[in-house]
C-alpha cells in the first residue's frame, strides 16, 4: 500500500515540469497523482466510510483530468464539487458531539465566505456560486468533524488552491503565471495528501457511526 502514495508523490513532481514543457503525458501524471490515492483508499476501503474516501479521492482525479482537456472547465469543477459533497457526508458523519464553540464559528464564517464571495467577484454565475458553497462546505463539515488535524488543514489548503485559481482568472492578475501555477499545485496535492492519510488512520480506527 506504501508504493501507492510515493507513486501519487512522484506524480506529484513530474506533472509540472511536463505541462511547462507541453507534453502530453502531463494530464496523465496529472491524474495519477490523486489517482493513486483513489487506488489505495478503495483497496483498503472496508466500510462506508471507506467508500466515501475513495469516492473523493476518485472525484478528484476525475476533476484533474477534465480541467486540462478542452472546454472541460465546469465538467471538472462538477467532479470536483461531487467530491466535495461526498466529503461533507463523510465529515458530517463523524462531526463532534457537542461541536467546539470555536470551531463551530469558523464553520459558519466559511460557509458566509461560501455565499458572499462569488456575489462580490462574479455576480450572477451560478455555477461558480454553487461550486463555492460546495468548497466551503466541504472545509466547514471538515472543521467540525472528529476527524485529525491534518483533515481540517488540508481542506483548507484545497480552499486556498481553488482562491489562487480564481486569482489567476481574474483580468487585473499580475501576478507571474508559473509562480501562481506552482502554488495552486502544490497547495492542493498537499490538500489532498493529508486529507486522505487523516481520514485513512481515523477510519481505521475509530468505530463506523449508526447515523446518515
Amino acid at each position: 500500500m506504501t508504493g501507492l502514495p510515493l507513486l501519487a508523490l512522484l506524480a506529484a513532481l513530474a506533472y509540472l515540469p511536463l505541462s511547462h514543457a507541453g507534453s502530453d503525458l502531463a494530464v496523465v501524471t496529472k491524474g495519477a497523482t490523486i489517482g493513486a490515492l483513489a487506488l489505495a483508499a478503495a483497496l483498503s476501503a472496508r466500510n462506508r466510510d471507506g467508500v466515501l474516501l475513495a469516492g473523493v479521492m476518485a472525484a478528484g482525479c476525475t476533476g484533474d483530468v477534465l480541467l486540462d482537456l478542452p472546454n472541460g472547465f465546469m465538467l471538472g469543477a462538477g467532479a470536483f464539487a461531487v467530491g466535495h459533497v461526498l466529503a461533507i457526508w463523510l465529515y458530517l458523519r463523524h462531526r463532534q458531539r457537542p461541536i467546539v464553540i470555536v470551531r463551530r464559528r469558523f464553520a459558519v464564517a466559511l460557509l458566509g465566505l461560501g455565499l458572499v464571495l462569488p456575489q462580490v467577484l462574479v455576480p450572477g454565475n451560478v455555477g461558480i456560486a454553487f461550486y463555492a458553497l460546495m468548497l466551503t462546505g466541504m472545509c466547514a463539515a471538515a472543521v467540525i468533524s472528529r476527524m485529525p488535524v491534518a483533515v481540517p488543514i488540508g481542506a483548507l489548503l484545497f480552499l486556498a488552491s481553488d482562491a489562487l485559481i480564481g486569482v489567476r482568472m481574474l483580468p487585473a492578475a499580475v501576478t507571474e503565471k508559473s509562480l501562481l501555477g506552482f502554488a495552486i499545485w502544490w497547495l492542493y496535492v498537499i490538500g489532498q495528501a493529508l486529507i486522505f492519510a487523516g481520514a485513512s488512520r481515523f477510519i481505521r480506527s475509530a468505530p463506523a457511526p449508526r447515523v446518515l
